[in-house]
């Protein structure tokens, strides 16, 4: 899908910006030639603006000569003298394996609440069952993978990062690993261990024990309304941090422009600061205009941007990847092929071709509805429960968690534990710090709601409302 940030207002015409938009993109080829157009429902949706401003965008490029329209297909690029490869990629349905039953968590917990899952129900079994079985029969299956990744798949990671992301990059900038925790432990490497490393606090405790494990010290940040802390890393001397801006984990702060460009400055500040942008649930926003990356707004290659299938597909792909800047990128092919991929390529092609054609969009947008259901379900559950009036949510527009402070005289400890009584798994926040803070919120919970289904709400919140009363 398109993704494209809009000017403030007061500038030009949402239709007018969005119809440079896309003819910039097709000038410079990032639209090929024969590539079909999102229709104008579905691009109005993404890009939270009126059906009317695509329709005037598209009605100046059809006007203009830039796309051409086909009765009951939609909108076409029209091709342009610039010597692009023609035609888009082929379109397969999708389908999708019956839900299975639900069974109990493996936790013991009868209802759980935990942010380690996604629901694999849902996951396009025939479909990728078919992709396996066409990959069987390619020659390239028997190859040795290049260090970096297919280049297969590196392709379709940078056509997605440009739809969702509005983030431009080549495959060569790619380096795809097992899981984001496999290429932590490579940029530690790459970035150098003596340069000291900033962790977000509280923050995904994982990552500060990769980066001690290698080596590295690190430097817990304290965290404010709109993210790191800027001035307290700048304090702590550290030369690389490690942030999660679109969608913090636990706190689901979104990190508005104006820290991220302060960020962006710290980095500029001396030479040999990076920034680590870690996007890892970035798929799921279920309001407003899609975040840009981070990365996007880096204009002196300070940003290094990370992900992994993890959340979008499922944990056991073991499936992740960076995009290095160029500068950085030309030492790691210096320095670094000595490693061999640690993907096989049989995954790796498998996934290309869900990617190229379309499943991966289609499963991104299947799950979002579904995961929005539940979040809402979730969110309405607690609303109509006893205890409704001692409840305040916080970080419930984007990811699959959000935070629950209860305010009935409890204690975290209390509530968790009378929670596990109960046979319901909740998590206390204070577990994600690696050293207390002063503004460490009081009685706070991380759910995640991933795992239970929408009818499962009412009564997890039942439980919770009867183990919680005073």
């Amino acid at each position: 899908m398109l993704t494209y940030v809009f000017y403030s207002e007061g500038e030009k015409p949402l239709y007018e910006q969005l119809y440079s938009f896309i003819r910039k993109d097709i000038e410079s080829g990032k639209l090929k030639s024969g590539e079909q157009l999102p229709s104008k429902r579905k691009l109005s949706a993404h890009l939270k603006v009126s059906v009317i401003t695509v329709e005037g965008a598209y009605g100046q490029l059809l006007a203009e000569g830039y796309i051409r329209s086909e009765a009951r297909r939609g909108f076409f690029v029209q091709p342009l003298l610039v010597g692009e490869k023609q035609g888009g990629h082929p379109k397969t349905e999708t389908h999708y394996q019956a839900q299975k039953p639900v069974q109990q968590a493996p936790s013991g917990y009868d209802y759980d609440f935990a942010t380690n899952a996604v629901d694999t129900d849902y996951f396009p079994f025939s479909t990728w069952a078919k992709l396996m079985r066409q990959v069987l029969w390619e020659d390239k299956l028997l190859e040795a993978t290049e260090p970096q990744g297919l280049y297969e798949l590196r392709q379709a990671i940078v056509r997605h990062l440009y739809e969702f992301r509005g983030m431009s990059a080549e495959p060569e900038q790619i380096v795809v690993g097992a899981g984001c925790e496999y290429l932590t432990g490579l940029l530690v490497q790459l970035l150098g261990r003596e340069k000291g490393y900033g962790a977000e606090n509280p923050g995904y405790h994982k990552i500060r024990k990769i980066f001690q494990k290698n080596g590295a010290v690190v430097h817990p940040i304290s965290m404010d309304e709109m993210g790191l802390d800027v001035e307290k890393l700048r304090q702590s001397g550290a030369k690389v941090a490690h942030v999660m801006p679109s969608h913090h984990f636990p706190l689901g702060i979104v990190m508005p422009a104006a820290r991220r460009m302060e960020l962006l400055r710290w980095a500029s500040e001396a030479p040999g600061r990076y920034i680590i942008e870690d996007d890892y649930d970035s798929e799921f926003r279920f309001s407003g205009r899609p975040i840009p990356a981070l990365q996007r707004l880096d204009q002196g290659e300070r940003v290094i941007y990370m992900n992994t299938f993890a959340k979008s597909l499922t944990p056991s792909l073991r499936i992740g990847y960076m995009v290095l800047p160029p500068h950085l990128m030309q030492r790691y092919q210096e320095e670094f092929l000595f490693y061999a991929s640690t993907v096989p390529i049989f995954e790796q092609m498998t996934l290309a071709h869900f990617m190229e054609r379309g499943h991966f969009e289609r499963h991104i947008g299947r799950m979002r509805n579904v995961y929005k259901a539940r979040r809402d379900a979730l969110v309405s559950a607690a609303a109509k429960c006893p205890l409704a009036e001692s409840f305040r949510f916080a970080g419930e527009d984007a990811g699959l968690h959000l935070l629950l402070t209860v305010q009935n005289g409890m204690l975290e400890k209390e509530l968790v534990t009378r929670a596990a009584q109960a046979r319901v798994g909740v998590y206390g926040l204070s577990g994600y710090y690696a050293i207390p803070d002063q503004n460490m919120p009081e009685s706070t919970l991380v759910l995640g709601y991933a795992r239970l289904r929408s009818e499962e709400m009412v009564p997890a919140f039942a439980r919770l409302a009867r183990a919680w009363k005073k």
